[in-house]
């Protein structure tokens, strides 16, 4: 098996996380599923291309490898929902956004299996991402963990009509500084780039396990989620093409927006 995860480790004090950027399902795994499982339509198409300013920048980078159908690796380990009352899929989803069954009835995942696909997927990727923010933490004595998410513009199972393009969560403000938050919102009102999209703070979106769990700004962790619309830089039908054209126009900002965390780190640290 490869690694669970690809990671950069960067020199300054900012770690993106993308865990629904992986496309593998390895063999055992995918002989438990049924064919829509591989045309893995949930995926967080295109991140790694999209983020291509993170190594120049010198910001630390996490991927996952493996498909979120795999086990969903921002969801709790126990399986918790993040938004009670509200429809969301699981740690080892079984069915797709558009509730299109991802096994047999009599072949879903049990907790045997789950057991084992959290020890071999789950439990690596937190355990870089933790020991990263630590490493980060004491370098600088402040950190922004920027988790980076992406979803189609369009579905019925978790909201109405269409998100809008930019959808920051930090849990209700929880998971950061009151001051980073403002500092992003300043940044998406100020800047020319952003112009042209439409954004919330804690809107349907608020911050999955990863925000949540991980954001303690009391001890200099902060954390922010940012889940896009797919729309502003790629194809939504498959076979998902990456647009050029379209992720060339919100580059910048995503630039001028990471660039605030780690100008509001660097501050806190001074």
């Amino acid at each position: 098996m490869t690694s669970a995860f690809h990671f950069h480790a960067g020199d300054i004090p900012l770690l993106v996380s993308m865990p629904h950027a992986g496309t593998a399902i390895a063999p055992e795994v995918a002989a438990q599923m049924l064919p829509v499982a591989q045309v893995k339509d949930d995926t967080d198409w295109h991140l790694p291309l999209l983020y291509n300013m993170l190594k120049e920048m010198g910001a630390s980078v996490l991927v996952a490898e493996y498909s979120r159908y795999v086990i969903d690796l921002n969801r709790a380990p126990d399986n918790a929902n993040l938004y009670p009352g509200q429809d969301t899929t699981g740690l080892c989803p079984v069915d797709t956004f558009h509730k299109n069954p991802l096994y047999e009835s009599d072949r879903l995942p049990d907790p045997e299996e789950i057991a084992r696909r959290t020890a071999v997927y789950w439990q690596p990727y937190h355990q870089q991402l933790q020991t990263e923010l630590e490493r980060l933490l004491k370098l600088h004595g402040r950190v922004v963990l920027w988790d980076a998410h992406s979803i189609a513009s369009v579905v019925p199972r978790f909201f109405d009509g269409r998100l809008p393009d930019l959808n920051f969560g930090t849990a209700d403000g929880r998971s950061c500084a009151p001051a980073l938050q403002q500092a992003l919102e300043q940044c998406v009102r100020q800047s020319a780039a952003a112009a042209s999209y439409s954004h919330v703070f804690n809107g349907r979106f608020k911050g999955g396990y990863i925000t949540r769990q991980y954001g303690q700004p009391e001890r200099g962790i902060h954390a922010v989620q940012l889940e896009m619309s797919q729309c502003v830089y790629m194809e939504e039908q498959a076979p998902y093409r990456y647009r050029p054209d379209l992720a060339a126009q919100i580059q910048p900002l995503l630039a001028e927006l990471l660039q605030t965390c780690v100008s509001f780190a660097q501050r806190g640290a001074a």
